[in-house]
């Protein structure tokens, strides 16, 4: 028999090894190891350890370990070097999520888990929704995002938007938790007065998430497969590292391949120009649009003073005229980003 100080120590030993699994498999689904099935199932052994292996009063641990060391391991690669703002965003939100999710085991507890599907889902999809408006925040690290790659998948986000799809991947991770924690109840219960899971309402969740996964792949192939509009075929160029700033040349070369690669439109990457293509070397670039008859996004880097850059972007008809100028949305304002278009 462990005595009940060991068992403490114990469980706590165990909530952090599945928080730190889940947290190492939503890091794997991600860029650059995307291995995006881990999307679908990543939250489970940090549901796990939140409601049933972690002590009551430390549950909350478990999603700040999952959410903190999936950030660290997400964002800290992207950031290094960009200074103590994003070194210490992930441990920041980590620390925020203990404290907001304190209450949450209770919650579920009272209520036998009735909502325990909807409340995590809803939340978290919620939340991505009120970050998409803070520009230090924005889009980074969305769940759906992990789909980027997976074409045949993603169709329906045209119809539900990228936070439907988020919504699903929620759902699913819920419903598959919800399941192992019965499973773990049927065979182990560390608090002997927590609610039993209804088998009925576990299962009724369980095979509604399964046929909502189903019905929203076969909605996607069937979108996938018949188009109902035309097709432009695009080119989106990369650096191959670090961004070699001012790599015209390079940027040149690889539009005039993607062009024999039949691309109609070509996307240069952020800040692949120094200075505003309609001020600096504009006859070059219209040249090459036209040359290549080919739509020309370009992302340029101008000084704006007092250490400020505009990061924009402006696009050259095949006519060699310029449509317009797009500001990025989310200006790193931290590293010196503005926009004056922003918004538009």
């Amino acid at each position: 028999m462990i005595a009940p100080g060991k068992a403490f120590w114990a469980r706590v030993g165990g909530g952090v090894a599945l928080s730190a699994a889940s947290a190492t498999m939503l890091t794997l689904s991600f860029p650059p190891y995307a291995f995006w099935p881990l999307i679908w199932f990543g939250f489970v052994p940090m549901l796990v350890a939140q409601f049933r292996i972690m002590p009551r009063k430390l549950s909350s641990l478990a999603p700040a370990i999952t959410v903190g060391g999936w950030l660290g391991g997400y964002l800290t690669p992207i950031f290094a070097g960009s200074g103590l703002y994003m070194t210490w965003l992930p441990l920041i939100i980590g620390a925020i999520t203990f404290f907001t999710d304190i209450g949450v085991r209770a919650f579920h507890e009272r209520t036998g888990y009735r909502w325990f599907v909807w409340y995590g889902a809803l939340n978290w999809v919620g939340f991505e929704m009120i970050r998409s408006f803070i520009p230090l925040m924005g889009t980074w690290a969305f769940v759906a995002n992990t789909l980027y790659g997976q074409p045949w998948l993603i169709q329906p986000v045209s119809i539900f938007s990228i936070f439907g799809l988020g919504l699903l991947i929620m759902c699913v991770n819920y419903g598959l938790g919800l399941g192992a924690l019965y499973l773990l109840d049927r065979r182990w219960r560390a608090d002997v007065d927590a609610p039993r899971l209804s088998a009925r309402s576990v299962r009724v969740w369980m095979l509604g998430v399964l046929a909502a996964l189903g019905s929203w792949i076969g909605l996607s192939l069937i979108l996938f497969r018949a188009p109902t509009t035309p097709t432009i075929r695009t080119a989106a160029l990369h650096y191959d590292a670090t961004p070699p700033w001012g790599g015209v040349d390079k940027f040149t070369e690889l539009t005039r391949r993607a062009v024999e690669e039949n691309a109609q439109i070509v996307v240069w990457p952020e800040i692949a120009i120094w200075g505003d293509p309609q001020v600096t070397n504009t006859a070059e670039f219209q040249k090459l649009a036209i040359e290549t008859n080919a739509y020309l996004v370009l992302g340029y880097l101008v000084e704006a003073g007092a250490g400020m850059w505009r990061n924009e972007t402006t696009v050259v008809s095949p006519q060699g005229q310029f449509l317009g100028v797009y500001g990025k949305d989310h200006p790193v304002i931290f590293a010196g980003e503005t926009s004056l278009t922003r918004g538009t």
